[in-house]
């Protein structure tokens, strides 16, 4: 489907900058809202729901509240929840019978981006036939149901608690996290009231950083985006283990307590190794184009099935219900534990990794965090304008070609642009890290040239 506003994660951009503006966020929740009652068969009299939950930029306020008001003269009611983890957002949708959840945040950019992404009723991300209708009703005039049957708000103060106690219940009953000092870094974001009383309350001893919000600082060298910040604490703290998670607190990155990071790719392999361990069948895994050649191969020495979705995790999530497997995720670190939630949550993702942790208690933690030794990875960011027709540029074809030959086989590249933002990625992989790391820097130069 071709998206005019909807990209891989939702509506994003510059605040200030169409589409972020506080008149287009009026209007697409005019539209969505629009979409909403003329979806669901409600009873006679009811009106359609939807929960509004954010990260902690100070953009947030803005478009709260054009969104609300747009809902409002569509006729839907509105569940404000203020700053809340984009999977609880999608919890609170599924357990409250909502007809969607709305999500106002720009994950792991800066402060001054910010986006909105939206959730189904059953906590999923809206099917792309939902999508195109709300981009077509964009098209209409925003106009006002009749007084009587305007949307109301409401405020839901015991969001927070709900979606913690929904954390814990994901951690199995027999074991606890007595014994461990953690290091939790929530990048100034949305679970810096939530991440640390979870492990707090299952038995940690918890040290927090990145919990001190101002609206400017989200993300800002801290979180899943900058782990060696993590690392770092990790040492001087002398904890056992760290847990970074993103603004909006659905990827997750750890750290041991020698400093060692770990990424995405290898807490999968950890928490696939444990339910192996525990006896649980694993019918197939679902990674990106991104995810690392190691897993595939330490899959197939298993005997179970892999393969790759596109990059962002409602591709992942796609594969893996048309397959009907349960794990996925990418390396950047969402991972998808679908018999625990509905989409990526870092918290519930790190806490099935500390269950595998205690599972092996006489193990150093190191060994098991790096039970997957990755092949050298280079990815490289180049700039270029929006909707750039990369793909038919001959001399990029054959740079890539060029570097593929290099490689001889014992490596691969892959060109693809974000979904977010303005960059075309760059990215070698290979055996060799020497190599890796020339051909990812030639092929680099090569694409700013032809770009």
């Amino acid at each position: 489907m071709s998206r005019k506003y909807f990209g891989t994660d939702g509506v994003r951009g510059k605040v200030g900058e169409f589409p972020i503006t506080p008149e287009f966020a009026l209007k697409l929740g005019y539209a969505a809202g629009k979409v909403l009652v003329s979806q669901y068969d409600l009873p006679l009299g009811g009106r359609p729901a939807v929960l509004i939950g954010k990260d902690t930029r100070i953009s947030g306020y803005l478009l709260e509240a054009a969104l609300e008001s747009g809902f409002s003269a569509a006729g839907v009611d509105v569940c404000l929840v203020g700053p809340l983890p984009t999977p609880g957002v999608a919890y609170l949708a599924r357990a409250l019978r909502l007809q969607a959840g709305v999500v106002i945040s720009a994950s792991h950019n800066p402060y001054d981006d910010n986006g909105i992404k939206f959730f189904s009723a059953d906590g999923a991300k809206l099917p792309d036939a939902t999508e195109q209708a709300i981009e077509a009703e964009l098209e209409n005039p925003v106009s006002c149901v009749a007084s009587a049957h305007l949307g109301r708000a409401r405020r839901m103060d015991d969001a927070r608690g709900r979606y913690i106690e929904f954390c814990k219940s994901a951690f199995p009953n027999d074991l606890n996290l007595r014994g461990l000092k953690l290091v939790v870094d929530c990048a100034h974001g949305a679970a810096y009231h939530v991440a640390p009383d979870v492990f707090h309350e299952l038995g940690a001893e918890v040290i927090s950083i990145g919990c001190q919000p101002d609206g400017l600082n989200i993300n800002c060298e801290v979180g899943a985006t900058h782990p060696e910040t993590l690392a770092e604490a990790v040492k001087a703290e002398g904890a056992d283990i760290g847990i970074a998670l993103d603004g909006d607190g659905d990827r997750l990155m750890m750290a041991d307590a020698g400093g060692a990071i770990y990424d995405g790719d290898q807490l999968l392999y950890v928490i696939i190794a444990d339910r192996i361990a525990q006896g649980q069948p694993v019918a197939g895994v679902v990674g990106t184009l991104m995810s690392n050649l190691a897993l595939e191969h330490a899959l197939a020495k298993l005997a179970i099935p892999f393969e790759r979705a596109q990059v962002g995790d409602r591709y992942v999530v796609e594969k893996l219900l048309g397959k009907g497997w349960l794990l996925g995720g990418e390396n950047s670190g969402h991972l998808l534990c679908l018999d625990k939630h509905s989409t990526g949550d870092g918290i519930i993702a790190a806490l099935q990794v500390l269950a595998a942790l205690k599972r092996q208690q006489g193990r150093p933690a190191a060994e098991i965090l790096g039970a997957l030794r990755l092949y050298p990875q280079k990815l490289i960011n180049v700039k270029m304008q929006k909707a750039c027709p990369w793909r038919e540029n001959a001399a990029i074809a054959a740079a890539v070609a060029a570097a593929e030959k290099r490689l001889a086989g014992q490596g691969r590249v892959l060109l693809r642009a974000s979904g977010t933002e303005p960059l075309l990625r760059v990215m070698v992989e290979g055996r060799d890290r020497g190599a890796v790391e020339a051909e990812a820097a030639t092929l680099a130069a090569r694409v700013q040239e032809s770009l």
